[in-house]
């Protein structure tokens, strides 16, 4: 059920959320956050739309001066036309966490996060 092009665009995304210029702005963050998004970081905290839009700024890797998001083993899996499930690692100031995001297609034919998770691990 692959798509073409799909995974593509859900990965540029998701790379584009992790970019601090997005994430200082709540224009740009709220472009790619889903209205009905949810989100369970890796601190165990659940976030909803608005949690998120309002600290997506103050949050690790929301400032250009910060610590950035380095991810890494970046895969995609097309759910169904216009939803893509995402797996991936990251680093960040220390940290490492594996990622599970679900992006979907609007329609207009933006993609925007629906779900996202944080589990940390060791290094």
């Amino acid at each position: 059920m692959d798509v073409p092009g799909e995974i593509d665009e859900a990965i540029a995304a998701e790379l584009r959320l992790m970019d601090p210029s997005v994430r200082s702005s709540r224009a740009l963050s709220r472009e790619l956050l889903d209205p009905d998004f949810v989100e369970i970081g890796a601190s165990g905290r659940r976030w909803t739309y608005a949690e998120m839009l309002a600290a997506l700024s103050e949050i690790a890797g929301g400032s250009a001066e910060g610590p950035r998001y380095e991810p890494s083993a970046m895969n995609g899996t097309v759910l169904a036309p216009g939803l893509v499930h995402l797996t991936y690692d990251t680093h960040i100031d220390g940290h490492h966490a594996h990622r599970s995001s679900l992006w979907r297609r609007h329609t207009d034919g933006t993609w925007r996060m629906y779900y996202h998770q944080a589990t940390p691990f060791p290094k």
